[in-house]
């Protein structure tokens, strides 16, 4: 699913066929386009990866590493609107146990230390079939088994009103059975290509714990339509008891298990997970940090504060001073992201009407925003084109230069002619109502040096344009459509089909209140098909009806920052951060 970012991070993104080209690795040796100070490009990899297979390699184990994240954990159960975030992924990737890995590089990889397989063994009816590897333990000792993926399916699949998930894409087409402890099985009712996204992504939470919680004996007896008491406890208990950390209802299945969590700091510190049945080097205790000034967090490592610094807020001062670090034994990189800057426009406030939307589509000038606060980390950045797919992936095709940067008179004479009369003050009015706007986004100083670029930009076509800073706006705020425009970054697993739920009629990850019937039936299209050209001609439908809507205006695609000193190597995964493999990294120092 996609997740906002605190370039985002509430989240935003599955699973695909269409999987993006590799998008990860700087190059090596000091190349300031892309940032790197080293050859990180050969840090994108596991260690004992082997073709299409993940396991953690054997590494020696060190005492401690802390990380720093631009933003903090929040909660356990990341799969609810109101969680689903960028951060708690970087913190749950170690700790939560899934079938598939994605590599540096981008790269789906079948997760060897917890399954034996998954394989499709029909195509018609489409039918998956995952087994798990014998002797996969939950921290507090309990299996990891067919249970637990049948609570993942439960609570995604949009058939019980108790569970609240932020995406049921694809889960909603399933029929699931537990053959057995260690087989689960998924039977689709029309062909779905994303199938590998399914059950990754930090959401096989621990089943134990709901029955034990919600008094439930059986979860895999619990069948949507049935004991409605039952399902209202265990939705309820999954929807409501897993922010935050609580100890004894939160096991990790990973290499690590969370130890303790300071909600006033929002630092976390992650510790061995006992049960642990694959290598068990890398840091026995990693300490997890909220830092969000980029600035501080490179002073921070260059103070020997912290060993990693893992931003995806690029921010020029910050890189240089990383950069600048090399003589210390600080490692700088930068790699493209499947992250993209956007700004939502609420269609259920006053940018319901089209003109009023038209109009600030046409007075932005993206262009200064990438020269200004980009180029300076990525010298090679330039906007972004489209919102479903990257550049360079098969399939992108530039659907929005002709609608924005069309400059101030363009869009006044697009807001005149639908009916908008010029105030006495410079703007515009409808109807007794001002055509003046909030952008609402989170703490960060990018993105108020992004309102501060807009305003002006905005006022020369009588529109008003306010900064709305809140530190909570990712944590409550946006999922619940509390905004005229929303500033934030969609992160994205190295598939399309998720992105359903960002823009069709009703989707769970629409807060924008967008309803286009050409958008809707373009995905509905392409993650029903069954070839690989016509779900990418479909995907790309969607994207020029998203344009035509102008519903959204993406910005550019976030560049990643990442440093680090006294390990051997850390990359810096485009979803999942800095901790997707941190279980072998080695100590140098």
């Amino acid at each position: 699913m996609r997740r906002s970012k605190v370039v985002s991070a509430v989240s935003i993104v599955a699973a695909s066929a269409l999987v993006l080209s590799a998008c990860g690795g700087g190059d090596d040796g000091g190349d300031s386009n892309n940032g790197s100070t080293g050859d990180v490009k050969s840090m994108a990899t596991g260690k004992a990866q082997d073709g299409d297979q993940f396991k953690l390699a054997e590494a020696e184990p060190f005492d401690a590493a802390t990380v720093a994240i631009d933003d903090g954990f929040s909660a356990y159960n990341n799969k609810t609107p109101d969680a689903n975030s960028s951060y708690n992924n970087y913190v749950l990737t170690a700790v939560i146990a899934g079938p598939f890995v994605l590599d540096g590089n981008n790269k789906v990889l079948l997760n060897a230390d917890v399954m034996e397989s998954v394989e499709i063994t029909s195509q018609d009816p489409q039918i998956v079939e995952y087994k798990i590897k014998p002797g996969v333990k939950w921290s507090d000792g309990e299996a990891w088994d067919c249970d637990d993926f049948y609570l993942g399916w439960l609570s995604h699949s949009g058939q019980v009103d108790s569970f609240t998930s932020a995406s049921t894409t694809g889960y909603e087409l399933m029929d699931v059975t537990c053959k057995d402890d260690l087989t689960f099985e998924t039977k689709y009712s029309e062909p779905y290509l994303d199938y590998k996204g399914m059950f990754s992504d930090q959401m096989l939470l621990p089943a134990h714990i709901v029955e034990r919680e919600a008094g439930v004996e059986d979860i895999t007896a619990l069948k949507p339509g049935g004991d409605s008491a039952k399902l209202k406890a265990a939705g309820d208990f999954w929807t409501k008891e897993w922010g935050g950390f609580n100890a004894e209802t939160m096991p990790g299945s990973g290499p690590y298990k969370i130890a303790s969590f300071d909600a006033n700091t929002e630092q976390i510190v992650l510790e061995r997970n006992p049960e642990w049945i694959g290598a068990k080097g890398g840091p026995d205790k990693v300490t997890v940090r909220e830092i969000p000034d980029t600035k501080a967090m490179a002073t921070a490592l260059q103070n020997g504060e912290i060993d990693v610094a893992a931003s995806t807020q690029p921010d020029a001062t910050a890189a240089s001073t990383l950069k600048g670090l090399s003589s210390q034994g600080v490692v700088y990189g930068s790699a493209p992201q499947l992250t993209y800057e956007h700004l939502d426009l609420n269609f259920n406030r006053i940018f319901a009407d089209d003109a009023a939307r038209k109009a600030f589509f046409q007075a932005i000038n993206r262009q200064e925003i990438v020269d200004k606060l980009i180029k300076p980390v990525q010298a090679d950045a330039e906007p972004k084109n489209d919102v479903i797919f990257f550049e360079g992936e098969p399939g992108a095709k530039d659907v929005y230069s002709d609608k924005t940067n069309q400059g101030a008179e363009a869009a006044k004479k697009t807001l005149e002619e639908g009916g908008w009369k010029l105030g006495s003050d410079g703007i515009y009015a409808k109807d007794g109502k001002r055509l003046s706007v909030e952008i609402s986004h989170n703490e960060n100083a990018r993105r108020s040096q992004t309102v501060e670029i807009l305003i002006p930009q905005m006022k020369a076509a009588g529109i008003e344009v306010k900064d709305d800073t809140d530190a909570n706006f990712l944590k409550g705020r946006v999922d619940k459509g509390d905004y005229d425009i929303a500033l934030f970054g969609w992160s994205s697993a190295p598939f399309h089909a998720e992105s359903k739920a960002i823009y069709t009629t009703g989707g769970n990850q629409n807060w924008q209140g967008l309803s286009n019937p050409d958008v809707d039936a373009a995905y509905d299209t392409a993650v029903s098909a069954t070839d690989e050209q016509v779900a990418l001609e479909a995907y790309q439908a969607a994207d020029a009806a998203l344009a035509e809507s102008y519903a959204t205006v993406p910005l550019f695609a976030t560049p990643s920052m990442w440093a680090f000193r006294g390990i051997d190597r850390v990359y810096m995964q485009s979803y999942n951060g800095a901790l997707w493999n941190v279980g072998e990294w080695e100590k140098t120092e």
